[in-house]
C-alpha cells in the first residue's frame, strides 16, 4: 500500500502532515536526518525535504516498533497512525526515546479514545444483544501523557484536536477507515456481521442522518511530542538527503 496510496483517500495523514510541518516550523527545529513511519503518500516527507531534512521513509511494514533500534542516528522520528495498533505501546515509546540522540524529537499522531462515536453505536446495533469488540482499544490524553512520562522523555507534550467528517453512506465511512489502515487490528477477530446485522447497522446509520442526509463522524487526533535531553549535535548536509 505504501507509495501507491491515493493521497485523496489519506485525508487524516494529509491533515497530520500539515500539522506536524507547522509544529516543526514553530519549534524552528534544524534540518537533520528524519525517520518517518506511516507517511504512505509521502506528504510529510516532501515537506521536510523542502525544509532541508534528510528522509528515511520506513513504509508501513519496515520496522518492528516494539523492538530496540540499532543506533541514535535520526534527530527527528515521526509516527503517523501506527502507535495505537501496537500490543506494547509503553515499550515502543521507550525504544523511540532510546533511539533519539541528545536534543532529538519524537512526534506521533494517531486516533484517540474520542474517535468514531457514531460507528461504535452502529456496530453495537449491528451485533444486537451479543456485542463484540470490533474497534481496537484507543487511549486518551491523560493515559498518553502517563506513557510518555514512563518512557523517560526529558519533556513531553500531549495535545489533541478533533476532525469531523460527514458521510452519505455507511459503506463510505468503512471504506475510508480501510483505505487509511485504521480499521480494527484485533488479534482475535470478531465474527462476521450477519445479513440481519448489516441491515441493523444501515438502519442505525440512517437514524443518525441530519437534515442534509449525511452523518457526522468524529476523529480525535492525539499528538505526542517528546524530547531527548541535551542539545542536538548532528552534522548534516542537506544534499545528502537528495
Amino acid at each position: 500500500m505504501g507509495s501507491k496510496a491515493n493521497p485523496k483517500e489519506q485525508f487524516l495523514r494529509a491533515q497530520a502532515a500539515e500539522d506536524i510541518l507547522e509544529r516543526i516550523d514553530f519549534m524552528r527545529f534544524p534540518p537533520c536526518p528524519a525517520y518517518l513511519l506511516g507517511d504512505w503518500p509521502s506528504l510529510l516527507g516532501k515537506g521536510l525535504v523542502d525544509r532541508g531534512f534528510g528522509i528515511w521513509d520506513g513504509g508501513p511494514d519496515s520496522l518492528d516498533e516494539e523492538k530496540p533500534w540499532e543506533s541514535p542516528f535520526f534527530g527527528l522520528i515521526v509516527s503517523l497512525f501506527t502507535l495505537d495498533t501496537l500490543n506494547d505501546l509503553p515499550g515502543a515509546l521507550l525504544h523511540y526515546r532510546n533511539a533519539l540522540p541528545p536534543g532529538g524529537v519524537f512526534i506521533a499522531q494517531f486516533t484517540g479514545a474520542g474517535s468514531l462515536p457514531a460507528l461504535r453505536g452502529i456496530m453495537q446495533a449491528a451485533d444486537g444483544d451479543t456485542t463484540h469488540a470490533r474497534i481496537h482499544p484507543q487511549i486518551d490524553r491523560p493515559a498518553a501523557s502517563g506513557l510518555m512520562s514512563r518512557a523517560g522523555f526529558a519533556k513531553h507534550v500531549v495535545d489533541s484536536h478533533t476532525l469531523t467528517v460527514r458521510y452519505s453512506s455507511l459503506e463510505t465511512l468503512v471504506g475510508d477507515l480501510r483505505a487509511q489502515g485504521i480499521n480494527s487490528v484485533l488479534a482475535d477477530a470478531p465474527p462476521p456481521i450477519t445479513r440481519p446485522g448489516l441491515a441493523r447497522a444501515r438502519a442505525a446509520f440512517d437514524d443518525l442522518r441530519e437534515d442534509d442526509g449525511k452523518v457526522s463522524e468524529t476523529f480525535e487526533i492525539l499528538t505526542l511530542t517528546g524530547w531527548q535531553e541535551g542539545e542536538l549535535d548532528i552534522e548534516w548536509n542537506p544534499k545528502a538527503g537528495e
